[in-house]
């Protein structure tokens, strides 16, 4: 018989999460779309669940145009009223207006930078932080880390970025590794290593 994996107690709460926590969740992530999918979707799920969001998710790579910033930041009145109008997505004005706000920022960090991903990576010197927790409830809801980057994003102009969000973020791109140490990715992550920073990178 075929040993089950030992996964974080949330990784196997549902078939959705299954996925995310075994082959996304915490792995270093150096593709812009992806980066930019996630401050979309963490936007999103304010005051929801993640699951809530991981259903909506092919929807919200349609609705969005593949998350490609570049795009979304010349996304005019009719696009919003489309978005407002997709019973596939989270249908909120406020989250809506700030998605297209912040691709429009977010074009700005990669003219200023290159790309997001070198932004973001360059705040713990390009390596993960690698965190040993043996509980769930040890895992912080934001950091000084997210605090400091939640406040840098508020000053270019970003909106729902706060430190919580961006601790999100953080955790799902792997800039942090929150994977209990009894969990299989938590090692396996790591192993992955730093890539190449990209801007146009398909998030499929």
């Amino acid at each position: 018989m075929k040993k089950e994996k030992t996964r974080c107690p949330w990784g196997g709460s549902h078939e959705l999460h299954v996925p995310y926590h075994d082959e996304e969740w915490g792995a270093p992530c150096h593709d812009d779309v992806r980066h930019f999918e996630f401050l979309v979707l963490e936007a999103a799920q304010a005051g929801l669940s993640w699951l809530t969001v991981l259903k909506k998710r092919e929807a919200y790579r349609k609705a969005y145009r593949g998350f490609d910033p570049a795009r979304v930041a010349r996304f005019a009145t009719r696009d919003v009223e489309r978005l407002l109008g997709d019973p596939g997505i989270i249908r909120n004005r406020a989250k809506i207006a700030s998605s297209i706000t912040n691709a429009k920022r977010f074009l700005e960090v990669q003219k200023e930078l290159g790309s997001f991903d070198a932004y973001l990576w360059n705040w713990t010197g390009g390596k993960p932080v690698v965190n040993h927790w043996t509980q769930q409830s040890q895992i912080p809801p934001r950091t000084e880390l997210s605090d400091a980057i939640s406040k840098d994003l508020k000053a270019r102009g970003f909106s729902f970025v706060g430190s919580t969000i961006i601790y999100s973020h953080l955790q799902a791109v792997g800039v942090v590794n929150d994977h209990l140490e009894t969990c299989f990715r938590w090692k396996e992550v790591q192993a992955r290593g730093r890539g190449r920073s990209r801007t146009g990178a398909s998030p499929n």
